[in-house]
């Protein structure tokens, strides 16, 4: 029997290459929903090749006119609007799996409909346990949800991690999550003042969207990862390590009591961990390059240095802070980010407006999704005030 899936935020870098990895099996997928912000066209392209049930478009507008779109094409497909019907569709009695792919906290929602519901989670969206933290992790234990990391660093720890999670204590003494560096990784932190978000979003490896190459270039994307892992993993702050690892080829490792270290290696091609949560236990072909050991160059490895990648280092002190500080660090990392891409603040003040939010907002252990809504719009109001003396 076919697995049917629902893919949330189908037409970002995650969705589209999920719909690669499933197109190259349609014998083992079906799309039952697919949902995005605003690109109307591709969904509608999505659409026609992938004749899912449901289509959800962000905005009223959009889905107006993809609605419009997909009747004018003879296409079945049933047009609705977020932020409701995402978590219809990621919940939905049809549904067997979910790749939550979605960027920000507006994927935290559909996440929770999803756990809740039992389903194989396939996680693309730091944010569901960076903000939802353990009221997430409650879900997917009370929901008998299935929890398959999608991020390359996670899904590599995954791998390599003994089958039975019970064990983890006693034989792990730490993991180490790997990162490329991004664009300024020897490039002097004097010089960054002036950085514009085009150099910004310019990854030696990815292209990425706009809001996640800002994050790889201040390394907060590692920060949100630190915090990921120690949720997914059920991992103390000091078990998680970070390590710069230009050619990405190593995507992350487990270092085990004995000193032995597991590491997983691959190609940098997000169908590789997509394919692994869509077909886990088993393998299928995903399209990628295969690792060719003879064309390697030398694998190197950095110290992350916190003077010239000072955001990455609020994850341990934000773990270590009351319930709720990692939700403030990410409402104010995407203001922030936002305000960097339309020329408000310089990129050297990123780190200094997530700082000032967290000192800014305290939050009072959220223990609901609508507390974590309610201090995600608190953060988020705080940091756009702040923006303000920015200028």
């Amino acid at each position: 029997m076919k697995q049917r899936l629902t893919i949330l935020g189908s037409t970002g870098s995650i969705g589209t290459s999920t719909l690669d990895v499933v197109a190259r099996h349609p014998d083992r997928y079906e799309v039952f929903a697919l949902s995005a912000a605003t690109q109307v066209d591709l969904m509608l392209a999505q659409c026609a090749r992938f004749r899912p049930r449901y289509a959800v478009m962000a905005s009223a507008e959009h889905a107006r006119q993809l609605d419009e779109k997909i009747k004018a094409n003879g296409l079945a497909t049933q047009v609705l609007q977020a932020p409701e019907a995402l978590e219809t569709i990621a919940s939905h009695e049809q549904v067997d799996a979910v790749m939550a792919a979605i960027v920000g906290a507006a994927g935290l929602a559909p996440c929770l409909a999803a756990a809740r519901a039992g389903k194989r989670l396939l996680l693309a969206n730091k944010e569901a346990l960076v903000v939802g933290g353990e009221v997430f992790m409650k879900a997917v234990r009370d929901g008998g949800a299935t929890l398959l990391p999608i991020d390359s660093e996670h899904s590599a720890i995954f791998q390599s991690l003994p089958e039975d999670p019970a064990t983890w204590a006693r034989r792990v003494q730490h993991v180490l999550l790997t990162a490329s560096g991004g664009p300024f990784r020897t490039r002097d932190p004097a010089t960054l003042r002036g950085v514009t978000p085009d150099e910004a979003c310019a990854h030696p490896n990815f292209s990425m969207g706009r809001k996640i190459s800002i994050d790889s270039a201040t390394m907060m994307n590692k920060a949100l990862e630190v915090i990921e892992a120690r949720w997914l993993f059920d991992l103390t702050p000091e078990q998680i390590r970070v390590v710069i690892h230009p050619q990405q080829i190593i995507h992350s490792m487990v270092q085990f009591r004995d000193a032995s270290v597991i590491a997983q290696l691959g190609t940098p091609d997000m169908r590789v961990p997509i394919a692994c949560g869509l077909a886990w236990p088993e393998r299928v072909e995903s399209g990628a390059a295969a690792l060719d050991f003879t064309q390697l160059a030398a694998l190197t490895f950095e110290e992350a240095d916190a003077r010239r990648f000072p955001g990455l280092h609020l994850s341990w002190q934000a773990l270590a802070a009351a319930p709720g500080t990692t939700a403030v660090l990410n409402a104010a990392n995407e203001v922030a980010v936002e305000a960097f891409l339309q020329r408000r603040i310089r990129f050297d003040q990123i780190h200094a407006l997530n700082l000032a939010t967290l000192e800014a907002v305290q939050p009072s252990n959220p223990d609901t999704l609508q507390a974590l809504l309610a201090l995600d719009a608190q953060a988020r109001a705080a940091a756009r005030s702040l923006v303000q003396r920015f200028n």
